[in-house]
């Protein structure tokens, strides 16, 4: 009959080695004030946290925890984003943080919330999605 394959599906959740490798990297920088950045876009939530100056200090993103696919872009995987990076700041010393968020993604708000739940205070939120004017140039119509 031959062996009996085992198929892994890969994807299914966070992957906790990224998880923790993630959380073993530590900026030397103290900081008591930031600014979170939030990119929710239909596929994936990507975040950066910043000093107040912009430069960044450390980011995450879903795809980096180990997410694929369509499960990149749900609220859950956008939580544990803004859970593993709400753990990494208060190893750095953040007690508060603004936060800009752009996109129109799944994971706007869970990020957020999850990132404060960790016990860090929330200054503002600015909301910075790009809003085109006008747009591009239409494409002509097909002929057939």
């Amino acid at each position: 009959m031959g062996k009996k394959r085992i198929i892994k599906k890969s994807g299914r959740g966070m992957d906790q080695g990224r998880k923790e490798r993630a959380l073993g990297k530590v900026v030397k920088k103290r900081v008591e004030r930031g600014v979170l950045h939030v990119e929710a876009t239909f596929n994936n939530t990507k975040a950066v946290l910043t000093d107040e100056k912009g430069n960044a200090l450390m980011s995450s993103s879903a795809g980096a925890l180990g997410f694929s696919g369509a499960r990149k872009s749900t609220p859950y995987a956008a939580a544990k984003v803004g859970e593993l990076l709400g753990e990494r700041a208060m190893q750095v010393g953040l007690k508060e943080a603004s936060v800009i968020i752009r996109g129109v993604g799944a994971g706007r708000e869970s990020t957020l919330r999850a990132f404060s739940g960790k016990g860090i205070t929330i200054r503002a939120i600015k909301d910075a999605t790009p809003v085109p004017h006008n747009g591009p140039r239409p494409p002509k119509p097909r002929r057939v």
